[in-house]
Parts: structure tokens; C-alpha cells; sequence
């Protein structure tokens, strides 16, 4: 038998988020935080919508997760992703 989806703990302070990137363009900050909740919803057991919303956010902006990854790497290799008058707003969680 199949288990229940569940609700992130994350989820609706991510989907503010999210609403912004369904929005956006592929800024080095919001490629960061859509890289950032592809791997927290990475075959979590629910969070359907989420995890739809993020696939349309990589089509919007004609991206591959590959390639999303690839450019994400390329900027957190410089250490000015998350620098906002020097906050760092790194949440992996």
C-alpha cells in the first residue's frame, strides 16, 4: 500500500518562492534558489505541486536541471550567490 504524500515542513514559506521564479527570469540568484529547492524536493513524498511548479520554472526559462546545476556550480565556485550586504542566506534545510 502506497504511503500518504506528505506536506514539506518548508512548504509554504517555499512557495512564496516559488511564485517569484514562476515569475522571474534566470537571474544567478533565482537559478541558485531554484537549484536549491529542485535538490529539497528531490523524490520527496508529496509536495506534488511543488515539485510540478519547479519543472515549469526550468522550462520557462529553457534549462535543462543539468544544465541549471552546471551554471549553479559555476556561481557558488565565486561566492556571490546568496552576498547581500554581506548576509548569507544559504538554507539547505
Amino acid at each position: 500500500m502506497a504511503q500518504p504524500d506528505q506536506q514539506h515542513p518548508q512548504e509554504t514559506r517555499d512557495r512564496e518562492i516559488i511564485n517569484k521564479l514562476l515569475q522571474g527570469e534566470a537571474t544567478p540568484e533565482n537559478m541558485a534558489e531554484l537549484a536549491r529547492l529542485r535538490i529539497r524536493y528531490y523524490n520527496f513524498p508529496g509536495a506534488r505541486s511543488v515539485q510540478q511548479d519547479l519543472n515549469s520554472v526550468l522550462q520557462n526559462w529553457r534549462m535543462t536541471e543539468e544544465e541549471l546545476f552546471a551554471e549553479t556550480r559555476r556561481l557558488h565556485a565565486t561566492g556571490q550567490v546568496y552576498s547581500r550586504h554581506g548576509e548569507n542566506k544559504e538554507d539547505w534545510s
